[in-house]
Order: structure tokens, then sequence, then C-alpha cells
């Protein structure tokens, strides 16, 4: 682990634990941003001879919080999802990230989900951007890309949106 990397976690805690969750996403962002300009960060999350897939950096049993290496395979795109009532903050170091985010337009109550895209963007090298609670995005990669990615939790553990092709619908 680098020094750099071991005080962004220390760093990162403090701040989850003493600041509400909207200013504390705003503070880890930009220090994310901080840490993937640290060049001795970067080649300890990423080699040129990495395969698609992503590998854990870091984990604060404290707030819960983990980091984590992701390469993105080229010509890759995902479909809507929401990260639950926990959170994620992006970051990209190689290439972009195209970034879709989506509001619901019918009832909470109903199974079927009609989304409506809101906003489309790049996050390019050296760009980070926070993801609360709930929010509903989409990622593509045109091209292979290295992404930092923090969650708030292990998002395996916690409901989540999943868009299905099959019930729920984009419109526009």
């Amino acid at each position: 682990m680098t020094r750099a990397l071991e005080r962004f976690g220390r760093q990162s805690s403090s701040i989850l634990k003493s600041e509400p969750l909207d200013t504390a996403l705003e503070k880890i962002s930009a220090g994310l941003a901080m840490l993937i300009s640290d060049p001795d960060f970067v080649a300890l999350a990423f080699s040129e001879d990495d395969t698609p897939g992503k590998k854990q950096l870091l984990h604060d049993p404290d707030t819960g919080f983990y980091l984590f290496a992701h390469v993105q395979k080229g010509g890759k795109t995902g479909k809507p999802h929401s990260h639950g009532d926990s959170w994620a903050i992006y970051a990209n170091i190689r290439n972009h990230t195209d970034m879709t985010e989506y509001e619901r337009i019918n009832d909470a109550s109903e199974e079927r989900v009609v989304l409506k895209p809101t906003e489309h963007y790049a996050i390019g090298p050296g760009q980070t951007r926070a993801y609360g609670p709930g929010m509903i995005h989409s990622t593509a990669h045109p091209e292979s890309a290295w992404v930092v990615r923090m969650t708030g939790c292990d998002l395996d553990t916690i409901p989540r949106y999943h868009f299905s092709s099959r019930r729920d619908e984009i419109q526009g």
C-alpha cells in the first residue's frame, strides 16, 4: 500500500464519520482526484498487463467503504443501476467513462420502472464524480479504461436497482 493510499483511507474514514453524507462525498471525491494523480498509487492499482476485471485496493471496516481498481474492456456498455441505500464515487485514470444519469418518471410503487435520461457526460482522466444513494446511472467504455471506484459498502450485500430490458423502459 502506498503512503498516499493510506492517507486517503484515513482521511475518507474521518470525513465519513464527521460530515453529512453530501458534504463527505464532495470532500472524498476531491481527495480521490488527488490520489489518482499519484504515480505510486497508479502503479499499485494498475499495470499494462492487467486483464479486464476489478481488484480491491482498500476496505475500511469502521465505515464500510471499499476502493476498487477496475480495468474496463473497450466497447462495454452497462445497464442503468443504482447503489441502493449506499453511494459510489467514480474516477478515471486512463481514457474515459461515458455516464448517463436517469430519473424514474413513474410511481415507485409500480414494479415496472420507466426511466428518462437526464444527463450525459464523460468522466475523463483525472476526473471524479460522486453518486449518492438511489441515484440511477449507467456506464459505457468506448475504449479500454482504468477506473477507480469507491463504494459505501459491499454493494453485493444490499438491495439495488438493476434495469431489466424485459420489464423496464427507457423513454427519450
